[in-house]
């Protein structure tokens, strides 16, 4: 079994940006998935699986990332990710 390797470019659509309740939906999805995320904002590029990095990317509204799986779920992982940030949370 080959390891599928996916990226993708998302927009932080969010107006209080990428924050504390988004990135902890995001970090819980990766863990609960069989692949391994990467998130990159301009020359920063944090694990998706921990809340905190996710956070000091300090990713506000407008902010484009490119996220990258590694793994056998690749492509359903990041299709999650891309449904956890079109959410509108409330501050």
């Amino acid at each position: 079994m080959s390891t599928v390797s996916v990226t993708r470019t998302v927009l932080i659509t969010n107006p209080a940006g990428l924050h504390a309740r988004p990135s902890a939906a995001i970090a819980q999805t990766v863990r609960r998935s069989k692949s391994q995320v990467l998130v990159q904002r301009g020359p920063d590029t944090v694990n998706a699986a921990n809340i905190l990095e996710l956070m000091m990317l300090g990713a506000p509204q407008g902010t484009r990332l490119t996220l990258t799986a590694s793994g056998p779920d690749a492509e359903n992982v990041l299709d999650a990710i891309a449904a956890e940030l079109a959410k509108h949370y409330d501050s």
